[in-house]
């Protein structure tokens, strides 16, 4: 075996398509490998989580035990995490820098369990981090059992993060340009495009070969281009890209703000978990908790309320920032929808047409992925309303800003040349540094 490698690479060296050849040979067995592992997971975590929703639902006491679930999960991280508690900034990290740290197997496991808790007891969360984690953690252990290089480790941990969000979306495009475009603003991985898409299907096809599948909203009728128009549309853009600074900023902020008051990881779970129940009974109703699912497909049926955006963005923000599991997309997408419902009655435009905008649209400032995000948006509503989709999706991306709910994502090139970075900053250095100025 080791005699046919050699001679291979050998071949490679002289001829260029033959190293071409080779190169989509080992990346389409690799590439698979992670797809259909993490495609697998992707499945067994939907349908855990479908009975976690389901068991919240049908035994509404399981809200109380919240606090202690959190407690729980807070336990198990700080005995048995270590480094897997940094989440998807631990993999972004492996694949920007030269880190000696490694995505650890346990990751996977403790991430599953912690958002199946955080589900199953009422917190506000998503599933895109869960399935990322995973993906970044299963990839790891692949490449260690291929012996991978250094280079090929970067590689197939992105065809983690591509074939995880591919798969729990149902979205094995925006899955691809997820993965190599998370990385760094303004910057692309171009070397991993193609392992990143065979992952990605893969992941996709497998998840669904399991009988698993996804929820699909109707953009409804696509009104015909004016100026008025796009710039209503703009409008509303640049009000979902000021909306996804303030979901990323509020998280970030209740992060440091719990951790600062709450030094024992498990209070300041179980205090979190305490909040969340009286936000429920402040606000009198259940509808902010969990995915929000319901709340979304509202966003596109019928007339939601004007604050649901908000309402649901301190939700998530205390969720996630008390150190309960789970992810942001799904949130994103319900605050993105839900805004955009909301802004067509003054904008006078149709409101599942408004709804789609801002649910790729949140999710792309907060994320700065325009591309994939626009991608996602032609993969979930169709082709023909692209220029809408990829007009919100840049036009949020810029005025988000330098901030993101990944504080370990790099930034490449600056969104402005007025506002230039010193190379290999990112989201977390960027406001470290304004923090210290500020005070």
């Amino acid at each position: 075996m080791e005699k046919l490698k050699l001679q291979a690479r050998r071949l490679a060296k002289k001829q260029l398509h033959a190293a071409i050849l080779f190169y989509v040979l080992k990346w389409i067995l690799l590439g698979g490998v992670v797809g259909i592992i993490t495609g697998s997971a992707s499945a067994f975590f939907l349908t855990s989580l479908e009975w976690a929703t389901d068991m919240r639902l049908q035994y509404s006491w399981l809200l109380f035990l919240l606090p202690i679930g959190g407690a729980a999960v807070s336990y198990l991280y700080k005995r048995y995490g270590n480094n897997a508690s940094k989440g998807n900034n631990l993999i972004l990290e492996q694949i920007n820098t030269e880190a000696q740290e490694h995505v650890p197997f346990r990751m996977a496991p403790l991430v599953l369990f912690g958002t199946i808790i955080t589900h199953l007891f009422g917190g506000s969360a998503g599933r895109e981090g869960t399935a990322v984690q995973m993906g970044g953690s299963l990839s790891e252990w692949i490449g260690k059992c291929f012996k991978l290089d250094a280079l090929d480790r970067k590689i197939i941990l992105i065809c983690g993060i591509s074939s995880g969000f591919g798969s729990v979306f149902g979205t094995p495009l925006a899955g691809t340009f997820f993965a190599i475009e998370v990385l760094a603003i303004g910057m692309f991985r171009h070397s991993a495009i193609f392992p990143s898409f065979v992952a990605s299907l893969v992941g996709d096809r497998v998840t669904a070969a399991w009988g698993v599948h996804h929820s699909h909203y109707t953009i409804g009728a696509i009104p015909e281009m004016t100026l008025p128009l796009i710039l209503k549309v703009c409008i509303a853009a640049i009000l979902f890209g000021l909306t996804s600074i303030l979901f990323s900023e509020l998280t970030h902020r209740l992060k440091k703000g719990f951790s600062f008051l709450f030094k024992n990881p498990m209070l300041k779970s179980f205090v979190g978990g305490v909040i969340v129940i009286g936000l429920v009974y402040l606000v009198g109703t259940r509808d902010y908790i969990g995915l929000g699912l319901p709340l979304l497909s509202q966003a596109f049926d019928g007339e939601v309320a004007p604050g649901s955006f908000f309402l649901k963005t301190v939700f998530t923000s205390v969720t996630l920032g008390a150190g309960f599991q789970g992810g942001e997309v799904t949130p994103l997408f319900v605050i993105g929808a839900t805004l955009g419902n909301a802004l067509a009655a003054l904008l006078q435009v149709s409101a599942p047409f408004m709804a789609a905008l801002g649910m790729v649209a949140v999710f792309s400032g907060a994320t700065n992925t325009p591309l994939a995000c626009f991608v996602m948006g032609i993969e979930l509503f169709g082709s023909e309303a692209s220029v809408y989709l990829f007009m919100v999706c840049v036009v949020s991306y810029l005025f988000s800003g330098h901030t993101g709910i990944y504080t370990s994502q790099m930034i490449g090139v600056s969104k402005s040349r007025l506002f230039p970075y010193p190379k290999a900053s990112t989201l977390d250095s960027v406001h470290s540094k304004q923090n210290k100025e500020e005070n």
